[in-house]
C-alpha cells in the first residue's frame, strides 16, 4: 500500500463529500463511541456548508462528540498530504489553522482542525449547525484591527491597526460566538 497521500492512494473527489463523511462518522460512532460519556444526545452526525476552496472541499463536520473543520482532496496535484495524526498548517484570510492528517475507508485521506470538543455547550442541532456557518464565514474574513492598549499604556506606533499575527484559535471561536 502506498503511502497516504501518494497519487496511487490519494482519493480526490470530484463531487461534495459530505455524505461519505456523515457516513464514516455514523460508523465511528456506532461502533466506538455510543457508550462515551462525553457524546451530547441532542446533537447528530451532519457534514455542514461543505464547498470548493482552493481546489478542495472544505467544511465543518458536527459530531455529538467533536465540531472538526475538516478537508478532503478535491484533486491530486495541490493536495499537500499529512500522515493520520501529523499536523500540517492551512493558511486561510482569518490566520494559520493546524491540521491533522485522518483517514477512514469511507472517505480516504482528509484533514481536520478541532473547533469544539466535547459537544456539550450546544442545546441542539441547529445551534450546532448555526455555529458551524458561522465559522465558516468567520474564517474566511481577515482579523479584526489590532485591539487599543489597555489605558493607560500608548501603542509603540499609533498608526498600527492590522493584526501583526495569525489570529489564534480562542480568538477566532471568540469572533464566531461575538465575543473579543
Amino acid at each position: 500500500m502506498s503511502a497516504p497521500g501518494s497519487a496511487a492512494a490519494l482519493r480526490a473527489h470530484a463531487e461534495d463529500p459530505s455524505r461519505l463523511l456523515e457516513a464514516a462518522f455514523r460508523r465511528i460512532q456506532a461502533e466506538t463511541m455510543d457508550d462515551v460519556p462525553i457524546l451530547n444526545p441532542a446533537l447528530s452526525v451532519e457534514a455542514v456548508g461543505f464547498a470548493r476552496w482552493q481546489g478542495h472541499w472544505l467544511g465543518i463536520l458536527v459530531t455529538p462528540w467533536f465540531m472538526n473543520l475538516v478537508l478532503v482532496p478535491g484533486g491530486t496535484g495541490s493536495w499537500l498530504s499529512a500522515a493520520p495524526g501529523q499536523r500540517l498548517f492551512r493558511k486561510f484570510p482569518s490566520g494559520d489553522f493546524a491540521f491533522l492528517g485522518s483517514e477512514e475507508p469511507e472517505v480516504g485521506e482528509f484533514q481536520s482542525c478541532s473547533l469544539f470538543s466535547p459537544m456539550d455547550r450546544f442545546a441542539d442541532q441547529v445551534a450546532a449547525r448555526e455555529v458551524a456557518r458561522a465559522a465558516l464565514e468567520a474564517l474566511q474574513r481577515e482579523p479584526e484591527a489590532a485591539r487599543p492598549a489597555p489605558s493607560g499604556e500608548a501603542p509603540e506606533d499609533p498608526k498600527l491597526t492590522a493584526l501583526e499575527r495569525p489570529m489564534s484559535k480562542r480568538e477566532f471561536l471568540g469572533s464566531v460566538f461575538g465575543r473579543g
